[in-house]
């Protein structure tokens, strides 16, 4: 049995959602050495969150952003804004999406659907540099 957890610091990104698979993975090279397994991806935020959708049209990104900011728009009544008015509604929205998910490894690869990758989903307007922890169980 394998026990791998090494913590990566993604790229600082603006409010949006992000296709953050191939940066996690060129942080982890570790994983080629995996033939079964499980990785756990944990942000350590509470303002971002993190989701797995489909990876190759751009639209979906533009789609879910546009969605959320309607569902859960910037507003002055929240009484939790000491960072501006994107404060709550980004710790809402982290809530919803969640801050950590569970992949399978297969041989050395995550072991995601054809259209698959995994999205960094930043809620607040300005840029941040977001940490996740990886977390792999495995053998080789």
């Amino acid at each position: 049995m394998i026990y791998i957890q090494k913590e990566i610091t993604l790229k600082s990104h603006s409010k949006g959602i992000y296709l953050i698979t191939s940066e996690i993975l060129s942080d982890l090279p570790e994983i080629n050495n995996i033939r079964v397994g499980i990785a756990n991806i944990f942000l350590k935020h509470t303002s971002a969150s993190l989701s797995i959708n489909e990876n190759v049209s751009p639209e979906v990104r533009i789609d879910m952003q546009n969605f959320l900011d309607k569902l859960i728009p910037n507003e002055k009544y929240f009484q939790h804004n000491y960072e501006g008015e994107d404060d709550m509604p980004a710790h809402i929205k982290t809530s919803l999406f969640g801050n950590s998910l569970t992949i399978p490894i297969t041989y050395g690869r995550f072991n995601l659907g054809t259209w698959q990758g995994i999205y960094l989903c930043e809620h607040r307007i300005n840029s941040h540099r977001r940490k996740i922890v990886v977390t792999i169980i495995g053998s080789e």
